[in-house]
């Protein structure tokens, strides 16, 4: 499940995941970051995980969609807040993969520091 977290940034696209992710949710962040990529040009990713059981195919079918009409070139920023340590090795990883994009990842004690990192330059 994905639920939508207000932020003081503009253009953050910010939500929290607790148990599996489904193509509705999906499909709610997706809308959202195509929203904001309308109105601001570039966005920024807040993502705190809680829990995590999956991820439905269809919505990952639905973000290879997204990626093919629009791209990461939209993104400059994400920060991940979570205590699970394996996602922190996936970050990491992915901050190597897509150079783009400045990636890290926070405990979740550090939430105010993420949101510090994504209003940075």
């Amino acid at each position: 499940m994905i639920e939508m977290i207000e932020t003081d940034i503009e253009n953050a696209v910010a939500f929290r995941i607790s148990g599996k992710i489904t193509r509705s949710d999906m499909e709610r962040v997706l809308a959202d970051a195509r929203e904001k990529i309308g109105r601001y040009g570039n966005i920024v990713i807040l993502e705190q995980i809680d829990s995590w059981k999956g991820v439905e195919i269809a919505a990952l079918v639905e973000e290879f969609k997204y990626l093919y009409e629009v791209g990461f070139s939209n993104v400059s920023k994400a920060a991940v807040v979570t205590d699970k340590t394996w996602i922190d090795r996936i970050v990491s990883i992915e901050d190597k993969i897509f150079r783009s994009i400045e990636m890290k990842c926070f405990p979740l004690a550090d939430y105010d520091l993420a949101i510090e990192f994504l209003q940075g330059p």
